[in-house]
């Protein structure tokens, strides 16, 4: 069996993530059959060069990355225990004590997942262990280890930028003969990163907020009022959305991304060296597609609210229930810009909404999609027939479905629900590279980086009552493959990333809110 596993590595780039994947599947279900008959001989069989322990950190659900890392591991012999996601500190402690691993990795998709593996590092270090400690996902980088976690353990730490490196990465911890010169360049290298971003850090110049205020990125709304009032106010709820009528928008990409095959779509199907495997995989998840669009095993959901806007001060938004302004529904509290090139506007969220004294009459969206209703249940046959592959293909697609319902639910707001683009007509192309009037920014992302905004999005439109989307304490959202967040309308809103900001904004914004700074810190620890 050891021999069949070590035969697929990635470790030379022999294999594609779905050859893998293909693999492993056949491998899993040969031993799960031969397993009853071999129990006895299991005793003397090869033990597996090391134990692993891998986990998605407590509040965060993604973990299509993880899954993949641990299959790659898996068919080099490795031993693989996978906690799964939402792992408190806690027991990814307890476990790694019980089983005594070799090494744990730790996987997280949001922000605040950053600061349980900095929690989880300084644990480590309280226990005195040497365990080495693996760190990946989409928000992690080499800067923030090398600058918040490696600091508070002093056994190895190392960042992993994708499933592709992690046979080499965890080859070399485990290596009699290259591990002393792996951690020797591993740490010179943060040392680089480190003190780079301290040279940085000494030479940035952040505007004073009183100043920042002052190159706000408002329109002259007398003469750039806001757009036509929607067709209707309130709210919308669309249950069980024909998956057909969202497979034309799927950006495919990503999708390829995901499984390590670079490139740009439709382009890669035809790359030398990548063309021939991404036409076998964009094969399956056509006949993946089409089964679930066939029996709507996956099925996708979507609430959204048009709501009176008004900015309240410079980066608030008071959202009302009607043009009376009488009843208030709550605020979006945005960010502005500090840090930003000499005569450029430092943008907030808020400058695009009309400010109470223009006499205009604004207003906000707000939304929440999924395509994970079902998932769960799929994924679990996946699991009894050792099935890895069709799990990641499932996982991939929702992703890909729910970001395409995203996509086509906007369209439908700009031209018939609220109306203000009708006359609208962009090719697909066009609109992945956002061509159309308005914004649909999401709370976490660079424009609002505050995960704790979704909270008023999910209240206003009793989300998880019409969509089943929940929030983790952290603010993920469950089932992974969903997305939440606002319409801004104006022809002039821009996507922007708000970037650092100085301490004078950090203690207004905690202000706003009504948390402390500390609180705010922690939800805006978006740079190391």
């Amino acid at each position: 069996m050891a021999s069949i596993r070590s035969g697929i590595s990635l470790g030379r780039a022999r294999c594609f993530y779905p050859q893998v994947f293909k693999s492993a599947r056949v491998m899993k279900k040969a031993v799960a059959y031969l397993t009853p008959f071999i129990e006895q001989e299991r005793q003397s069989e090869q033990r597996s060069k090391a134990h692993i322990l891998l986990a998605t950190v407590k509040g965060d659900v993604h973990d299509i990355g993880k899954n993949i890392v641990k299959v790659v591991l898996q068919c080099n012999n490795y031993q693989v225990t996978d906690l799964g996601v939402m792992v408190p500190a806690e027991e990814i402690l307890r476990q790694a004590e019980a089983l005594q691993v070799d090494m744990i990795g730790l996987s997280g998709l949001i922000t605040p997942s950053l600061e349980q593996m900095v929690e989880i590092a300084s644990a480590m270090e309280q226990r005195q262990w040497s365990r080495p400690l693996l760190i990946g996902g989409a928000t992690t980088s080499a800067l923030h280890t090398a600058i918040k976690i490696a600091p508070r353990y002093r056994g190895a730490v190392v960042h992993v930028k994708d499933a592709s490196r992690c046979v080499g990465v965890v080859s070399a911890l485990l290596s009699e003969d290259r591990r002393d010169h792996f951690l020797a360049e591993l740490r010179e290298s943060y040392r680089r990163l480190a003190d780079d971003y301290q040279r940085r850090q000494s030479h940035a110049v952040l505007l004073p907020l009183a100043q920042a205020r002052l190159r706000a990125a408002v329109p002259e709304w007398l003469t750039s009022p806001p757009p036509p009032a929607p067709r209707f106010l309130g709210l919308q709820v669309l249950n069980n959305y024909p998956l057909s009528d969202l497979v034309p928008w799927i950006d495919w990409t990503p999708f390829f991304h995901t499984w390590g095959i670079p490139g740009r779509f439709p382009a890669l199907l035809d790359d030398a060296k990548h063309g021939a495997e991404a036409r076998k995989l964009f094969d399956d998840a056509q006949k993946q597609l089409q089964q679930l669009v066939a029996t709507r095993r996956l099925r996708a959901h979507a609430v959204f609210r048009i709501v009176v806007a008004q900015r309240q001060g410079d980066e608030d938004i008071a959202l009302f229930a009607d043009a009376s302004c009488q009843e208030k529904l709550g605020t979006v509290h945005t960010l502005r810009q500090q840090d930003v090139a000499s005569g450029q506007p430092c943008r907030a969220l808020a400058d695009w909404i009309a400010p109470p004294e223009s006499s205009c009459g604004d207003h906000l969206g707000l939304f929440v999609v999924t395509a994970g209703d079902g998932l769960e249940q799929l994924l679990a046959e996946c699991d009894r027939e050792h099935d890895d592959y069709q799990a990641i293909l499932f996982k991939a697609l929702a992703d890909r479905l729910a970001e395409a319902f995203a996509e086509h639910l906007h369209q439908r707001v700009r031209q018939q629900f609220w109306g203000y683009a009708p006359a609208e007509q962009l090719s697909q192309e066009e609109v992945v590279r956002e061509r159309y009037q308005g914004i649909r920014p999401a709370p976490g992302y660079p424009a609002c980086p505050d995960h704790t905004e979704k909270d008023l999005i999910f209240d206003l439109l009793s989300a998880q009552h019409h969509t089943g989307v929940g929030l983790t304490e952290s603010r993920a959202m469950y089932p992974a493959a969903s997305v939440c967040g606002y319409y801004f309308a104006h022809p002039q809103a821009r996507y922007f990333r708000v970037g650092p900001i100085g301490s004078d904004q950090l203690e207004d914004y905690a202000q706003r809110k009504n948390i402390t700074v500390a609180e705010a810190q922690r939800w805006l620890a978006t740079n190391p």
